[in-house]
């Protein structure tokens, strides 16, 4: 449970960085992403739900 609240608070972290640092490219971005279609938003999700998950099994198993 920790490791989860762990995990959020870094995703915030790097959220707020990148608003922060780049408020108009991720003005931009949020466009496109809320103007892209599903299909496409579902298999970026999918895709980097993968790779999230594997860069975890990779750390868990060799970190």
């Amino acid at each position: 449970m920790l490791d989860l609240v762990a995990a959020l608070g870094l995703a915030l972290v790097v959220e707020g960085i990148l608003f922060a640092a780049f408020p108009d490219g991720m003005r931009r971005a949020m466009y496109e992403a809320a103007h892209s279609p599903s299909d496409r938003m579902r298999l970026v999700g999918i895709v980097s739900a993968i790779v999230g998950l594997g860069i975890i099994w990779v750390i868990r198993q060799f970190g």
